[in-house]
This record gives C-alpha cells, sequence and structure tokens, in this order.
C-alpha cells in the first residue's frame, strides 16, 4: 500500500510517500480502506517536534512511528477475532494510525459508524477536532445554557465545532476569528463574531463564564482578566506559549480565587464518537472543509494548514474526486 512516512523531524519537505505492508492486526483492531483522512495541528508539529518536549513521547532524534495522520474515515477491510461492532464493508469514521495511507488500522473502541448523510471527506474532518470542542465545552468548561462563552480561534477546525457544540447546550457564544471566516460562523449560529485583527474583546467590558482558546496569542492573564469571578478558560491549543502556559501557569493561578485555568487533553473514546454522529445525522453540528489535497500533495496539505490562515478543516483524499 502506499503511505506518507516521516523518517526524521524537520519541515512538511521531510514526508515521502512509499510503498510499504499493509497492518497487522492484533484481535481488538479493524484494518480500514482508507477514503479521506484530515490535517491536524498535531499533525505538523510532530513532522516539526514543537515544542520540543514531544520528542520525549514521539521519539527522541527521529519518530519512532513512521506513519502520519490520525483522523480517518472509510470503509472496514478486515477486523480482529474479537472485534464484534464491525464487519467487512461498514463505513466507519474515527482516529487510527497512519491514517495518510490506502490503508490503516485502530483498535475498535476509536471508530463508530460513519454518518450517513454526509461523505467520507466530511466524516474525516470531524474525529480529533470535534472530540477536542466537545469535551473542552461539555466536560472541562461544563457549559449551561445562558451562559457566555468566548471562542478565541473560531475559523479553525477545532474552533467552528466548539461554537456549534457551545450553542448546541444553549450558550450566548461570542466567537473571534479572522474576517475570512466570520459569515460561516455566524452562519453556525454565533451570537457575535469579532475580527481578531481589529476588534480586541478585553476592552469592550464583557466578561465571561467560559473562554475556549483554539489559538492565539494572548497572556493567559489577559483571559483571566476577562472571565467572571466563578469562569474558567481552557487552552485547547494553539501556540506553544499559550499551550506551556495552560500546562504550567495555569494549575498555579486557579489557586488563586475561583477562576479555573485548565490545558484539555483529548479522549478518543467510541462513546463521543457516537454521539457525535448523532449531531451530524441531526445537521446540529456541520463540518466545513477549507481545502481537500490527494495523498501526493499530503506536504501541501500540511504546509498550507501550518500558514494558519484555514476557514474550517483540511482534508487528504484517496480519490481523485473528492464530493464534498
Amino acid at each position: 500500500m502506499k503511505a506518507i512516512i516521516q523518517s526524521s523531524y524537520g519541515s512538511p519537505n521531510v514526508l515521502q510517500i512509499k510503498d510499504i505492508e499493509k497492518p497487522m492486526l492484533t484481535e481488538h483492531q479493524v484494518l480500514i480502506r482508507v477514503q479521506a483522512a484530515s490535517v491536524n495541528a498535531l499533525d505538523w508539529r510532530r513532522i516539526t517536534a514543537s515544542p520540543f518536549f514531544l520528542r520525549f513521547a514521539e521519539g527522541l532524534f527521529k519518530p519512532n512511528e513512521p506513519r502520519l495522520g490520525k483522523d480517518v474515515a472509510g470503509r472496514v477491510e478486515a477486523v480482529g477475532t474479537a472485534v464484534t461492532r464491525f464487519k467487512p464493508g461498514d463505513e466507519v469514521f474515527g482516529v487510527a494510525v497512519g491514517s495518510f495511507a490506502e490503508y490503516a488500522h485502530t483498535a475498535e473502541r476509536n471508530l463508530a459508524l460513519k454518518p450517513s448523510n454526509i461523505s467520507f471527506e466530511s466524516a474525516a474532518a470531524v474525529p480529533v477536532a470535534a472530540l477536542t470542542a466537545l469535551q473542552s465545552v461539555r466536560d472541562t468548561a461544563q457549559i449551561k445554557p445562558g451562559q457566555q462563552v468566548l471562542v478565541y480561534g473560531a475559523g479553525g477546525g477545532v474552533g467552528m465545532f466548539a461554537v456549534q457544540i457551545a450553542k448546541y447546550y444553549g450558550a450566548h457564544v461570542t466567537a473571534v476569528c479572522g474576517a475570512h471566516s466570520a459569515d460561516m460562523i455566524r452562519a453556525m449560529g454565533a451570537d457575535r463574531v469579532l475580527d481578531y485583527a481589529k476588534d480586541d474583546f478585553t476592552r469592550d467590558r464583557q466578561h465571561y463564564d467560559a473562554i475556549l482558546a483554539v489559538n492565539g496569542y494572548r497572556s493567559i492573564l489577559t483571559y483571566r482578566r476577562a472571565l467572571k469571578p466563578d469562569g474558567i478558560y481552557v487552552v485547547m491549543g494553539g501556540a506553544v506559549a499559550q499551550v506551556l502556559q495552560g500546562l504550567i501557569v495555569g494549575p498555579l493561578l486557579s489557586r488563586m480565587g475561583r477562576k479555573q485555568m485548565r490545558f484539555m487533553m483529548t479522549n478518543t473514546n467510541q462513546q463521543d464518537l457516537v454521539f457525535l454522529k448523532e449531531l451530524l445525522e441531526a445537521g446540529t453540528l456541520v463540518p466545513v472543509i477549507d481545502r481537500c489535497y490527494p495523498l501526493k500533495e499530503t506536504v501541501a496539505a500540511i504546509s498550507y494548514l501550518m500558514a494558519g490562515h484555514t476557514r474550517g478543516k483540511v482534508v487528504v483524499t484517496m480519490g481523485t474526486n473528492p464530493s464534498v
């Protein structure tokens, strides 16, 4: 099979497309014939090893796992002997090992049946980003009806899902994004949209029950000042400085008063994937795809995401005529 392989750290140009053997399955794993996979920040961060401490998890001098990609949508090719929920031919989506390839494998618990009303490309745009948004809104921030929520970085993959899911839970949502994403975010239900290049949310005297920071370069103290006395700030990604402040400074600030500063880690699980499937089938959750690239142009897809001006998700397809 053809697969995107990373043999060293550096720019996206270190990636190569190679012919390798299909993955071998254990008893609880599923082999997927990939139809589409989407690009996430965690992919390019692994390529560049930024921040450096990622090397302690991924491999100090080169990646321990050379295959790249997590989000996947496709058809089940084969199943392990202990798999009970899926059979060959089923259309599925979820999180897999090495999804920038013709075939990928994963544990049964990391998959759900694909929503019947959306394409493989749209389904591939969902897993990591939407799981991050769902768990941040529902579990970490514990959003309740009527609360004031700010989503900073609403125009990207995680941000667009955070806006929609916060609205599902009854929040009044202020979204901060680039001007090119404003109409899209309004269509997703945001009550107020601010242009990060022109509008400073800290100057309008509005305080929030929750701030969900996907992208941004502001100090954690700036976000803290914009919270209500019992508010919560959740780091869902962003620049290295933002992530490190959430990991290191956040717990210290949380001990100083009632405001909570949290960094969240996404938990891939089948229950939440099934819940997202239901939201997608109901039309409550709508993925937006900025661009699709064929597998041979994965370097261009990742480079485009790294440029930082995407409007929704970037998807890698196995076919020549993707249907979004």
